[in-house]
C-alpha cells in the first residue's frame, strides 16, 4: 500500500478544504410550496405558489408531479424552466374532479431534473360541492356568492400567505383569510390602488401617481419611493423580482419591494398588466402592445397583429392569456 504523507498542518487543511469545495459544487436546487395546505370543493381547483431556488449554477427544466393523489386530482403546469441565479416561482393549480371522494389526502409534489429529485408535502382537503344554478354545478366558476366589501370601489385582488387582499380607488385595502369576512386596513395613501401581488414574503400594492405600498402581513403598510409619477397599473412577482408597469411605458423592478429601479421599455404606450410564467415576464398595453423579458430588465416588443388595446394578462396551465377591448382574448405558450 502506498502511503501519502503530508508535512505541515497548513497543507493538510488546504487539501481538505479543496476536497470539500469540490464535493459541494454539483448543481442542485431546493423548492418550497406556499401554502402547504389546500381546501378544494369537488369539481373545483386551488392554487399554491412553488418557489425553486437554484444552487451551484443549476439551470434547466424541472418536471412536476403529484405523489399519492387519487384518480381525478391533477396538477398543472407539469414543468418549470429555471434560468439564472434567482429563485423561480410558479403558481401551481390542483384540480379536483367532481367524482373525487371528500376527505383529506396527504400528497407530495415531486420535482425532478435529471438525477435530482425533491419532494414537498401538500395536504389536500376535498369538500363537498356547493351546487348552485347557472351551469353545471361541478364546473369551477359556475357558482358565485356575493360578499360584503363595505362599499369600496375595488380594482384588483390576489392571494398570498393565507390572505386575500383587495385594493381599489381612494387607497382602501381589504383583507380576508377566508374570502367571506373582509376587514379594511389603512393604506396611508389616498391614491387609487390598481394592482396587488405577493412574493418574497412581501405584499405589494401599486397605483396612481407611482404609488407603491409594501406590507409583511397585509395589516401594516409602508409607502415606498417609486421614482416615477406615472400611474402604475400592474405588478407581479417572479424569478426573485417584483415588476411593476404603468402609463407611458413605465416599467420598474425591485428585488425586495423597497428599492425600485426604472427600466427602459422601448414604448411610450400605457402598459396595463404584467404576468410571469415559465421563466418569462409579459406586459401588455395600448394598441396591441406586448413586451416580453426573461429578466425584467431587457424587454422585447412582440405583436399579435390585432391592433386592440390589451387590458390584462395572466399565466396558468402553461399558457399566457391576454384580454382587451372588443372582447379580444389572446393566448401564447
Amino acid at each position: 500500500m502506498k502511503t501519502l504523507r503530508l508535512y505541515g498542518a497548513g497543507l493538510l487543511v488546504a487539501l481538505l478544504l479543496t476536497l470539500a469545495a469540490h464535493g459541494s459544487s454539483s448543481p442542485d436546487f431546493t423548492f418550497t410550496l406556499n401554502p402547504t395546505s389546500l381546501t378544494v370543493q369537488q369539481g373545483s381547483s386551488g392554487t399554491t405558489q412553488l418557489t425553486i431556488t437554484p444552487q451551484n449554477g443549476f439551470t434547466g427544466t424541472v418536471s412536476l408531479s403529484l405523489v399519492g393523489a387519487p384518480s381525478g386530482v391533477t396538477l398543472s403546469p407539469t414543468s418549470l424552466n429555471v434560468r439564472g441565479t434567482r429563485p423561480a416561482t410558479q403558481s401551481l393549480t390542483v384540480r379536483v374532479a367532481g367524482s373525487v371522494a371528500t376527505g383529506t389526502y396527504n400528497l407530495q409534489v415531486r420535482a425532478t431534473s435529471g438525477s435530482l429529485t425533491k419532494t414537498a408535502n401538500l395536504r389536500l382537503t376535498v369538500s363537498a360541492s356547493g351546487g348552485g344554478g347557472g351551469g353545471r354545478k361541478n364546473e369551477p366558476g359556475a357558482t358565485w356568492t356575493s360578499r360584503t366589501s363595505q362599499g369600496n370601489a375595488l380594482f384588483g385582488v390576489a392571494y398570498g400567505n393565507g390572505l386575500f387582499v383587495a385594493v381599489g380607488g381612494g387607497g382602501p385595502i381589504l383583507i380576508s383569510p377566508d374570502e367571506v369576512d373582509w376587514t379594511v386596513r389603512a393604506s396611508g395613501t389616498s391614491n387609487g390602488l390598481s394592482s396587488f401581488t405577493y412574493g418574497n414574503s412581501t405584499f405589494i400594492a401599486v397605483g396612481r401617481g407611482g404609488a407603491i405600498l409594501t406590507s409583511p402581513d397585509g395589516v401594516t403598510w409602508t409607502a415606498r419611493a417609486s421614482g416615477t409619477s406615472e400611474d402604475l397599473n400592474g405588478v407581479v412577482y417572479g424569478n426573485g423580482l417584483f415588476v411593476a408597469v404603468g402609463d407611458d411605458g413605465a416599467i420598474l423592478t425591485s428585488p425586495d419591494g423597497v428599492t425600485w429601479t426604472q427600466r427602459t421599455s422601448g414604448t411610450s404606450e400605457d402598459l396595463n398588466g404584467v404576468a410571469y410564467g415559465n421563466g418569462l415576464f409579459v406586459a401588455v398595453g395600448e394598441y396591441d402592445t406586448i413586451l416580453t423579458s426573461s429578466d425584467g430588465v431587457n424587454w422585447m416588443a412582440q405583436t399579435s397583429g390585432t391592433g386592440n388595446w390589451l387590458r390584462g394578462v395572466a399565466h396558468g396551465n402553461g399558457l399566457f392569456v391576454a384580454v382587451g377591448e372588443g372582447g379580444i382574448i389572446l393566448t401564447s405558450p
